[in-house]
């Protein structure tokens, strides 16, 4: 067994949290856990929370630079919720993402077509 091979197995024996090899701010254990509890599914992929905490991830992002923004045209260093209120009612795309009736479940299923 060479040297440097059993350095190479040394190095990648740490574990690592699926936060970390996804290079992402969340916890995705957390993630998965709540989406677990929510039985929004009846079966997740493993790709599922890495998926959701990196929209979420980036939503967040997105929101806080807008508000930055906001924030700086008010001539203020610190973000208040009424920037965060005010970029997210700016934002034509985040104001349709967070109206309340954004996401309501039809109550009938489509009914298929008839071939002829």
């Amino acid at each position: 067994m060479s040297r440097g091979r059993h350095l190479w197995n040394f190095r990648c024996s740490k574990k690592h949290s699926r936060s970390t090899r996804a290079e992402l701010q969340l916890l995705v254990s957390r993630v998965d856990r709540l989406l677990r509890e929510g039985q929004f599914a009846n079966r997740l992929s493993s790709e599922t929370p890495m998926f959701l905490a990196g929209i979420l991830l980036y939503l967040t992002a997105n929101i806080l630079n807008l508000a930055g923004k906001e924030a700086r045209a008010n001539h203020r260093i610190c973000i208040t919720p009424e920037h965060v209120q005010r970029a997210l009612i700016k934002n034509e795309i985040l104001c349709r993402l967070f109206e309340p009736n954004a996401f309501t479940r039809t109550t009938a299923a489509p009914t298929p077509r008839k071939k002829k």
